[in-house]
């Protein structure tokens, strides 16, 4: 499934608000990426940002599912989104 930039940057700031939302995960996102909640907020529209955030997203299965059912989005859908924007494209090794 191939995603274009503004549909991956918008999915990451609808994964962003999930994460803010879960009161157990949004600390560990705070955690990992040094962020306040205040920064949080001033960083939110950043492309750069929203690329941290699929990539924390992605990095739990759990996590990924929880966003999908939540959202109503396939479960393929944010690592697509991840390949549209900057550094996600896959590496083929063969």
């Amino acid at each position: 499934m191939a995603v274009g930039r503004d549909f991956a940057e918008t999915l990451a700031l609808r994964a962003l608000s999930w994460i803010a939302g879960e009161e157990d995960l949004l600390p560990v996102f705070l955690g990992a990426s040094g962020l306040s909640a205040a920064e949080l907020r001033n960083r939110a529209a950043e492309p750069d940002f929203l690329v941290s955030v699929l990539d924390f997203l992605l990095m739990d299965d759990a996590w990924v599912i929880g966003f999908c059912d939540a959202a109503g989005y396939d479960y393929t859908v944010p690592m697509a989104a991840r390949q549209a924007l900057p550094g996600g494209a896959e590496t083929h090794w063969t």
